[in-house]
């Protein structure tokens, strides 16, 4: 299947093959004819499939330049925005039309010049309804509205402010939503909003094939120690000049933290173990994150620590290790995070470190999406000092607290199934996590706690 047989016009092509986008993707394949021909669609693809190709090529070609505003596509996210917008630009280049992207954090001054000249915005939930509330958009004759990451809007609280924009859309405008994956939650947009919407599935998770997944079972408090090891022996994380000994040099790496909190604590001491890391998280202001991102994209940083803001969307490139130092209590976040490795027909490796407060979730993960995840067994590594600087002085005493105490890697036995054994097989062993009630440590009391926080802020 080549663009040509998918009806997009030579300007497209051309714009696309100077991206390097010659052959389309199966979302692709199955979305853009339905695009093109003015269906509702849904689209379902796993991160990094080309979906933003599957929606902005046909939404280009059908622009007639200079003819006002005709398309309004919805993210959940600035940098979402922002790099949709990058890539339609790229796709137009043939076409001249104006694309306008519309966030807060910004002066509203320019943005209402911007969207006056506009064929085409872009935008984030939130400051589109502030301009719509201030009079400075007319929505009244979009011929498509586009929501991407729909599942994102409704776990972000977005979805209200979407439902409020789409009243002030024409009733027979196309609308499409697309995603990695789109749950019974926005059914009632579905019902209230779309005509007979055409559903475009394509591959849901990264190729099995392409992804090896791993996790290991490991006490809270010994999580940071195993991490660093891992790094050291899986990625070869380049250090500072007096922590360079014994490493080699490899590719680059994502660790997911399920809270701000959490990455800003583990930036901290993988810097204190001389790991060159950054961080992304909600609370940074739009221009450090994509400053962020643009210097791990461009190899100046080889380690980037990532509260769930960074899993969806976001064009993260070439990642070899994905490693979750938690898990979000959202089973759909595994598979968005999993997703940001082993694109585009590369391998790669997710690395899950697993303890007791993840059981649950994990359980769930294994029983809804039938994944290929091993079981790894824990070797030795040096136990090292995770510092946290206290929050409650006067409980205590502003000290700074870490992984201590701790027994011998023999004394751990992991966790107790109710088969007779001491460890739960993943699904590939032909055991089930997720079909009991989650596991409990043994020795859990004896254990030192951790204190990370782990309260979501993004």
């Amino acid at each position: 299947m080549s663009f040509e047989q998918l009806n997009l016009n030579a300007e497209v092509i051309k714009a696309l093959a100077e991206e390097g986008i010659s052959e389309p993707t199966k979302i692709q394949e199955i979305a853009i004819p339905l695009v093109l021909a003015g269906k509702d669609v849904i689209g379902m693809s796993f991160t990094g499939s080309g979906k933003t190709v599957a929606f902005g090529a046909p939404i280009i070609q059908n622009i007639k330049p200079r003819a006002g505003l005709q398309t309004l596509i919805l993210t959940p996210t600035r940098e979402l925005a922002v790099q949709i917008s990058s890539e339609l630009k790229k796709f137009s280049k043939y076409k001249r039309c104006h694309i306008a992207t519309v966030y807060g954090g910004v002066g509203l001054g320019p943005q209402i010049g911007d969207m006056a000249r506009a064929d085409i915005i872009v935008g984030t939930p939130g400051r589109m309804l502030d301009h719509l509330q201030r009079g400075n958009l007319d929505l009244s004759h979009i011929n498509c509205f586009v929501l991407d990451e729909a599942d994102k809007m409704v776990e972000m609280g977005f979805i209200e402010d979407v439902e409020k924009i789409l009243s002030q859309t024409p009733e027979r405008r196309q609308m499409l939503l697309f995603g990695a994956t789109i749950s019974c939650e926005i059914d009632h947009l579905k019902a209230d909003y779309m005509h007979n919407p055409e559903v475009a599935e394509a591959d849901k998770y990264v190729k099995q094939e392409l992804l090896e997944q791993y996790y290991y079972n490991i006490p809270h408090n010994q999580k940071f120690s195993l991490l660093v090891h891992l790094l050291k022996k899986e990625t070869a994380v380049p250090l500072n000049p007096e922590h360079r000994a014994n490493l080699d040099v490899m590719d680059r790496v994502l660790i997911f933290c399920s809270s701000r909190s959490t990455v800003e604590l583990l930036t901290a001491n993988l810097r204190n173990q001389g790991v060159k890391a950054e961080m992304i998280h909600g609370k940074m202001t739009q221009s450090k994150r994509l400053q962020v991102i643009d210097r791990f994209n461009h190899d100046k940083i080889k380690v980037l620590v990532a509260s769930p803001v960074a899993a969806r969307g976001l064009d993260i490139k070439n990642i070899t290790h994905i490693f979750n130092y938690d898990l979000s209590p959202d089973p759909q976040e595994y598979i968005h995070r999993i997703g940001r490795t082993a694109r585009a027909g590369e391998s790669g490796k997710a690395i899950t470190l697993l303890s007791d407060k993840d059981y649950q979730v994990f359980g769930q993960i294994f029983d809804r999406y039938r994944l290929d995840i091993k079981e790894l067994p824990l070797e030795d590594f040096p136990r090292l000092r995770f510092e946290v600087r206290s929050r409650e002085p006067s409980r205590f005493g502003g000290q700074r607290f870490g992984e201590r105490g701790f027994r011998s890697q023999r004394d751990f036995r992991g966790p107790r199934d109710f088969s007779g054994g001491n460890r739960y097989n993943s699904r590939s062993s032909g055991g089930s996590f997720g079909s009991r009630a989650p596991p409990r440590y043994r020795d859990i009391r004896t254990q030192p706690r951790s204190r990370e926080l782990t309260r979501r802020t993004d």
